[in-house]
């Protein structure tokens, strides 16, 4: 297939990148920045400019781009950065793939699990209701943004991302060092559910998505066995052979991370994947422990 991918500088992206790549797929990449190679183009959804007559020909198209929530505490301008990355360029991105004379087949959408907030130990599904706060509602304005390519007859995926694992970077990497130095701990309370999915599954979800014409709308990307953090804890220190005995307390998050640390760390979010289970998606790491320990070795 001939591939279009954004945010293919970010994690996912480097990842789906690559393996759609070595699938013998002909990828190509829509950036911000300047072009390193034939099959880069260059875009800019904050100005409003994409390169509209060379989106022809693509029969998927992956869309991964958008502000990095991590990258900083959540002031006024970070908010509205987090929110414009996502819903201006996917409505960008969505509107000139529908103007085409041949538009994609499939539109492969990044969103998140945040969209269905903090809901305690509540078994969640995408036929669950979706939360009210800001990461809910960007989450929801985000998929919504979609709608012009869904309307021009493109099979459209909300991919909804959980904690996504790789010791290469996200979550994971920043937790590593503590862990590592055996200073790592329970965040918060510890019973608020992490709903993970490794990086290997990650991407297999985005082939098996691209490939699974049953699969539209929104489809948890995380592994059918989510844990609470103080599991999550226990186990990466089992794993690394460490203590996990420093507890960083809920005000103390807050202190460090403001905003940002409600919805995220501390947010509790018991997610399955329904659809990918129905759709018989073999996952590679449906246990944490294995999958940890196989991240690390």
């Amino acid at each position: 297939m001939k591939i279009l991918i954004t945010g293919s500088t970010g994690l996912v992206g480097r990842a789906a990148t690559a393996e759609l790549t070595r699938a013998g797929h002909e990828v190509w990449r829509l950036m911000r920045q300047s072009p390193d190679s034939p099959r880069d183009l260059v875009w800019d959804p904050a100005a409003g400019k994409i390169p509209t007559a060379q989106l022809e020909g693509f029969e998927a198209v992956l869309h991964l781009a958008g502000e990095n929530l991590a990258g900083g505490r959540w002031t006024a301008a970070k908010k509205q950065r987090i929110r414009d990355s996502r819903v201006l360029g996917t409505q960008l991105l969505a509107e000139s793939l529908a103007q085409l004379h041949r538009p994609p087949k499939i539109f492969l959408s990044a969103s998140a699990i945040g969209i269905y907030g903090n809901r305690d130990d509540e078994l969640l599904t995408e036929a669950s209701e979706v939360a009210d706060d800001f990461l809910a509602r960007v989450c929801r304005e985000w998929e919504t943004a979609t709608q012009p390519a869904e309307r021009a007859g493109m099979r459209v995926v909300h991919l909804r991302f959980g904690i996504i694992l790789s010791p290469r970077g996200g979550a994971m990497a920043k937790m590593l060092p503590l862990f590592r130095l055996g200073l790592g701990g329970v965040a918060g309370g510890g019973a608020q559910y992490w709903s993970w999915v490794s990086l290997d599954d990650a991407v297999g979800v985005i082939q098996h998505a691209l490939f699974t014409e049953s699969l539209r709308g929104p489809v948890n990307v995380v592994a059918p066995e989510p844990v609470t953090n103080r599991e999550f804890t226990k186990t990466l220190g089992r794993v690394l052979h460490r203590p996990t005995i420093f507890p960083a307390p809920a005000f103390a998050l807050r202190l460090a991370f403001g905003e940002m640390a409600d919805p995220t760390v501390l947010a509790s979010a018991q997610v399955q994947p329904e659809r990918l289970l129905e759709t018989r998606y073999e996952f590679r790491h449906p246990q944490l422990e294995p999958a940890l320990h196989e991240l690390l070795e």
